[in-house]
């Protein structure tokens, strides 16, 4: 059984900047372990650990022809710096891969240097999903919160093609907790959340009304991508006292109907709840 969504990647090309930019302008606490990955792994990883939800994972490649790294620079290639894959954990990721192949979707062969399981992203509305054993990520213990105390990933946004049939996948093949469908008539789109039992949660998205531009972007995604990976939403005790800080400190937002203010670093849609 999927027991967490612990931690959502973003694949970057500078690994400095992006550990700075996630330290010093969003102000969250960042683990560095690129010290035990890159002999291991052949990335740079670091973990942005603010409190809920979701952690956001930064890696870049750093040893080429490393597994990890040529997966990553192959997304880098494709697709540019963004939003690379979700992560889950299980008891036991190998026995659940295999239930998860016997309910019909494509889990990949093990990669070498790996903990964890991958699920093709044909399989999922075009992400990524790996598959850990529970507790992938040690507790950081107590850090400083510092404004805007931003929090984890409270949702991950992901454009499909169609939510319903998405739900499909998460839910009967990932066996997750998946409500039923609903239309969110201010952002335009059919919507259907998913629950893991920790972590943030998932919003399966797809377009139904292009006059909003929430819908439009998400039908943008699908059509230019395939759908995948769209947004990560972070809450804010008060978030137009983040935007304001945010804004000092460099980032440029927007006003997307019904979303929230959002920003764009690293390729990634960073929206405040």
């Amino acid at each position: 059984m999927i027991s967490a969504m612990p931690r959502i990647a973003i694949a970057v090309h500078d690994f400095d900047k992006a550990v700075a930019t996630f330290r010093d302008v969003f102000a969250m606490p960042v683990l560095d372990f690129s010290p035990d990955t890159v002999p291991s792994v052949g990335a740079h990883v670091g973990m942005c650990v603010p409190p809920g939800g979701s952690n956001i994972e930064l890696m870049a490649p750093a040893t080429p022809g490393a597994p990890l790294a040529r997966s990553i620079q192959g997304f880098l290639d494709r697709r540019g710096e963004g939003l690379f894959a979700l992560m889950l954990e299980a008891p036991d990721p190998d026995a659940e891969a295999e239930l998860i192949s016997g309910r019909g979707l494509d889990v990949l062969p093990l990669m070498e240097g790996a903990g964890g399981r991958d699920i093709h992203p044909r399989a999922t509305g075009g992400v990524l999903i790996r598959i850990y054993p529970d507790n992938s990520v040690a507790d950081p213990g107590p850090h400083e919160i510092r404004e805007p105390s931003l929090s984890g990933i409270a949702r991950v946004v992901i454009a499909t093609a169609d939510a319903e049939v998405a739900a499909d996948a998460y839910g009967g093949g990932l066996g997750l907790d998946v409500e039923a469908p609903t239309t969110d008539d201010e952002r335009g789109v059919q919507l259907v959340r998913c629950r893991p039992p920790r972590g943030g949660r998932i919003e399966l998205v797809s377009a139904v009304d292009e006059s909003r531009p929430f819908a439009r972007d998400v039908a943008a995604t699908v059509t230019e991508r395939g759908g995948g990976l769209f947004a990560l939403v972070l809450e804010a005790p008060d978030p137009d006292r983040a935007v304001d800080l945010l804004t000092e400190r460099g980032l440029a937002f927007t006003t997307t109907g019904g979303a929230g203010p959002a920003t764009t670093v690293f390729g990634t849609r960073i929206i405040l709840g």
